[in-house]
């Protein structure tokens, strides 16, 4: 008598379903990681130490390798990619470029309240990043409050400014000061120091008015 046994066969899945669970997966992995990391700092209101980022690279970068070693190439591809978001917010802190985000929509509210994340600045933020946290601030207070806005400024310029045009608004800012106290020498200096550094024109018309306003000083 002879037996018979039944197998069932389970088809694979077609291309076209493969493809989309593909891109399902990508998609999870290069937004929604990032988009969580985000929303915890967010509503926690935590501001990472800026060497627990490079902590952070390090560890995706000693898991990518592991994940070469187990032949998951595309996972160890990206996550070697992935290592770029913490390296960039090294170098680029992230509540800062929200804050200059807000502040060319001219909401200093906005601005005021991302700044505020960053509680420690010398721990969280590198050299540069900390000049541009008070650049920031001053920008914010210079309507307002003009004697914190001049130590914020003269702050930023201490520590450094990676580009020339903000270097430029600071000592305008500074000279604008210096003038409403009637320190013309000290206003011109700044002034000329603008003026060479705004190599694209943009400050032309304000520094060519202060220059009008203190022939009268």
């Amino acid at each position: 008598m002879s037996t018979y046994f039944r197998t069932t066969v389970v088809p694979k899945p077609s291309a076209n379903i493969q493809r989309l669970f593909f891109l399902a997966s990508s998609f999870i992995k290069i937004f929604l990681i990032p988009f969580t990391i985000f929303a915890i700092l967010k509503y926690t209101h935590t501001m990472l130490n800026k060497n627990i980022k490079l902590i952070i690279a390090g560890l995706i970068v000693i898991t990518s390798i592991w994940q070469f070693t187990e032949n998951n190439i595309g996972n160890g591809i990206f996550l070697i990619l992935l290592t770029a978001i913490p390296i960039f917010l090294y170098f680029k802190n992230e509540f800062i470029l929200l804050a200059f985000l807000k502040l060319r929509k001219q909401d200093f509210e906005g601005a005021k309240k991302w700044l505020s994340f960053i509680k420690k600045p010398e721990s969280a933020l590198v050299k540069k990043q900390q000049g541009y946290f008070n650049y920031l601030h001053g920008i914010m207070l210079s309507q307002t409050n003009i004697n914190q806005a001049e130590k914020y400024f003269k702050k930023a310029i201490e520590l450094g400014l990676s580009m020339d045009m903000d270097l430029a608004v600071a000592k305008l800012n500074l000279a604008g000061v210096a003038m409403s106290r009637r320190r013309k020498l000290e206003a011109t200096t700044l002034l000329n120091e603008a003026k060479r550094l705004d190599k694209q024109g943009m400050l032309k018309e304000q520094i060519t008015m202060m220059k009008d306003q203190m022939k009268k000083i």
